[in-house]
């Protein structure tokens, strides 16, 4: 199976823009079956006021954004998770949406919101899910998510092999700690990280790229640079992350200990 990330730098309010960069790199890019992109991939981070959310943000499904993702899954007989600014009724939600050849899949909406976000989005309130694609289960999550390790253990145990995290990241940490997170439950993850200074006035937030491929073995498969727009695929096997055992007495899930866990919940 081929999965990989496409980072850039998303034009802020200009969503006509990201679209026209979307196509024309994954039009040319060589085949995947699974490519991740960018948090707010539609319409750029640094709010300063609703108005301007109010600009871009889109219905899903049926906004334009995704109805392109949608077109682009099609030609490439591919899926492709994205993040998008969603609107629903008067609310936003920081979402990432799942598109394949059949169309649209579903929508994750941001559970854990960072910093400035708290004023403009609403937090997520759609359950984790885990989602079958034919050649691999996929699960989403979004930037700030990777901080709470809680995320991507729900996921992997309902079944994801793949993890897709659309990212904003201006924090250093997320890169090494996704390594973490891919070991201790045994599954691929895709970080899809922009690059770029972002300005709105007296607001400016520089993001760390470095967009990676991690390995249940906790390997890096493939890194971007901090500064420059790439795409990255690699060739994996996702059986890999089907398999949970460290050693013959030892499982990553068999041997968690749920009854001293109370205090999670």
């Amino acid at each position: 199976m081929k999965i990989g990330f496409f980072q850039f730098e998303p034009k802020f309010l200009d969503v006509e823009e990201n679209i026209n960069q979307i196509i024309s790199e994954l039009e040319k890019s060589q085949t995947f079956d699974l490519i991740v992109l960018p948090e707010l991939a539609n319409s750029g981070y640094l709010f300063k006021k609703k108005e301007e959310l109010e600009q871009v943000a889109e219905e899903i499904p049926g906004g334009t954004f995704v109805s392109h993702l949608e077109s682009i899954c099609k030609s490439k007989n591919a899926y492709i998770v994205a993040g998008v600014a969603e609107k629903k009724g008067s609310i936003f939600f920081n979402s990432s949406v799942l598109v394949g050849p059949e169309g649209y899949v579903s929508t994750y909406r941001k559970l854990h919101l960072f910093d400035r976000e708290k004023l403009f989005f609403e937090p997520g309130n759609k359950p984790l899910e885990v989602y079958d694609i034919g050649k691999a289960k996929v699960g989403l999550m979004i930037c700030f998510d990777w901080i709470f390790p809680e995320t991507v253990r729900v996921l992997a145990l309902k079944g994801a092999e793949i993890i897709c995290h659309s990212a904003n990241l201006v924090l250093p940490y997320s890169q090494t700690a996704m390594l973490a997170r891919s070991v201790e439950n045994a599954v691929f993850t895709i970080t899809a990280n922009r690059i770029g200074t972002e300005k709105n006035d007296e607001l400016i937030l520089s993001f760390t790229g470095q967009s990676q491929i991690t390995s249940p073995k906790m390997k890096t498969l493939a890194k971007a640079e901090k500064d420059t727009i790439e795409i990255k695929i690699v060739e994996i096997d996702p059986e890999l992350a089907k398999n949970k055992w460290i050693n013959e007495r030892n499982n990553l899930f068999e041997d968690r200990r749920v009854d001293y866990y109370a205090i999670l919940t």
